[in-house]
């Protein structure tokens, strides 16, 4: 046997101990489980068909009924409590607000493993489902901050999507791979089969999530926000986005968009390919806001207090104008902003 040959059959045996290697490292996905129960919705808990408890927290206002109620979930790596100062306020204006801490993240079981893109589904329709059971005749709004917000975009989509009488995506996860730098892509890709357990921290990374410093730092020292996240995680989270933007075209019902013009976790380029998939026809077409000197956490933001007063307002009177004036001029100064940054899809 020649060197070559002999450097072929070597080349070959390495590519297949990768191969199986990487087949012995598949991703870990924590499914739902067969349905052992009938769903509750009891005290602080969310009680899950499959038997998982997810805790919840609610803010109500002091006067039943309320005028509307709001579900919100939580970004990725975050849990409930994202929405404790927002629904604190929104209680003041006679909206009472529910959130749960999603499967895999806060205090629910699975802490750390990806649920699965079915599984959140199904809980964001059986918690709307029995949220509005316990408030019969009184208007539901969706609200989703980030992975939240791909979630509701999933769901609504959906054939058997869960009634809501109009839905608010704050800084929606939409970046998807048709909109990632190849070699993101392909290290994503490389990373799930090799090392699918891996956590990674993204210390070093130059980003700027939020301009509330005291915020972040709490966070940092909240036990359950996830700091270090699997990279399976990631590549489920990946997936998520893909679909949420696929499915953007199917968007049904009253829809209020918010971004920051500073967001660095979700580049515009996606945001302004899913604004321009959605369709017309979502009761005289969505409504976007565009925040100068908004970050990617915007309901946490210096200036959140501003967003508050327009989801409240956009909740009790979906017509008139914002009284932060961020929708006027919102999509020229997102598209402006995306030629400026040079913002590539595939690139």
């Amino acid at each position: 046997m020649n060197n070559r040959a002999r450097a072929g059959k070597g080349l070959l045996a390495a590519l297949m101990a990768v191969i199986l290697f990487a087949a012995a490292c598949a991703p870990i996905v924590r499914p739902p489980g067969e349905p052992i129960n009938r769903p509750l919705l009891a005290g602080d808990f969310f009680h899950t068909a499959d038997g998982l408890v997810l805790p919840v927290k609610s803010w109500r206002p002091q006067k039943d009924p309320p005028r509307a109620v709001l579900i919100a979930l939580h970004g990725f790596n975050d849990y409930s409590n994202f929405f404790a100062a927002p629904g604190t306020f929104l209680a003041t204006r006679g909206i009472a607000s529910y959130a749960y801490d999603q499967r895999g993240f806060g205090a629910a079981p699975g802490h750390g493993l990806w649920p699965g893109i079915d599984a959140l589904i199904a809980d964001l329709k059986t918690f709307a489902g029995l949220v509005r059971d316990r408030h019969p005749g009184t208007p539901i709004y969706l609200l989703g901050e980030s992975m939240g917000g791909a979630v509701i975009m999933v769901a609504i989509a959906d054939g058997d999507a869960p009634e809501a009488d109009g839905i608010i995506l704050a800084a929606p996860a939409v970046w998807g791979r048709v909109t990632m730098p190849w070699y993101q892509r392909l290290a994503l890709w490389i990373g799930v089969r090799l090392m699918p357990g891996a956590e990674v921290t993204g210390q070093g990374l130059k980003i700027t999530p939020s301009d509330n410093i005291e915020m972040l730092k709490a966070l940092g020292r909240d036990p359950l926000v996830i700091k270090a996240t699997r990279v399976d995680a990631i590549y489920g989270l990946t997936n998520l986005m893909d679909r949420a933007l696929e499915l953007s075209a199917r968007l049904k019902g009253p829809a209020l968009i918010l971004y920051g013009q500073k967001d660095e976790i979700i580049p515009r380029k996606p945001t302004q390919i899913m604004l321009d998939r959605l369709p017309a026809a979502v009761s005289g077409g969505p409504r976007l806001a565009v925040y100068e000197n908004g970050f990617h956490m915007l309901l946490r933001d210096l200036q959140a207090e501003t967003l508050w007063w327009d989801i409240a307002h956009w909740i009790i009177d979906p017509v008139s104008p914002l009284p932060s004036g961020a929708e006027k001029g919102a999509r020229k100064r997102l598209a402006s902003g995306v030629a400026k940054s040079g913002e590539r899809a595939g690139k």
